[in-house]
């Protein structure tokens, strides 16, 4: 089933997930529901307090991308293949490397898309869908999804990263998402 997407301006997207445990109803529908709603929305990542759900729960497929990449991107991201993952109750260990830019763009915060500087390795500690424990480092295009959806369960968006005055210079586009003044191609809902 295809959720709608918390838009901008929402609170859940402001909170701190909380873990979940094995027992938590409906998981692996929810999961199943995300990856559904993440591709109908064309995005690469999705975090469930996207869909009003204040829990540390994540997927990503960033083969897309690595398998989309221009002729001239190919070398990009060397060694990065992608994932597609499910990420529950992680918590990053480590970051690593030169801090990068790269266009990022959210789902819940539509047709704005800015520069974000991250560094190029993150080291994750996570359960996957079965609960068994992974901890794993990540690099280039996989590592900035992985940063960028984390922050979702941390209460954190990219335009975080944003300096002063280039989010002064947003802040009417971002009101107007809050109040659902925008149009786009998959649910949305928005804050009250």
């Amino acid at each position: 089933m295809i959720l709608p997407i918390v838009a901008y301006g929402s609170q859940v997207l402001r909170e701190v997930s909380q873990d979940i445990t094995p027992d938590y109803p409906g998981l692996q529908t929810l999961i199943d529901n995300m990856w559904e709603t993440m591709y109908a929305s064309s995005g690469v990542g999705l975090a469930a307090p996207q869909i009003n759900k204040p829990i540390r729960l994540f997927v990503i497929d960033s083969e897309q991308i690595i398998n989309n990449l221009e002729e001239d991107e190919v070398n990009a991201y060397p060694g990065d293949l992608g994932i597609k993952q499910v990420f529950i109750n992680a918590r990053i260990v480590d970051t690593e490397g030169e801090e990068w830019p790269y266009q990022e763009g959210c789902l819940s915060i539509p047709k704005i898309r800015e520069d974000v500087y991250r560094p190029e390795k993150v080291t994750i500690r996570y359960v996957d869908e079965n609960f068994k424990e992974h901890e794993k480092t990540f690099h280039g295009i996989t590592a900035r999804v992985i940063f960028h959806e984390y922050d979702h369960i941390e209460g954190k968006l990219f335009i975080d990263y944003l300096k002063p005055l280039k989010k002064r210079l947003l802040k009417s586009r971002l009101d107007d998402i809050s109040k659902g003044k925008i149009k786009v191609d998959y649910k949305m809902t928005f804050a009250k």
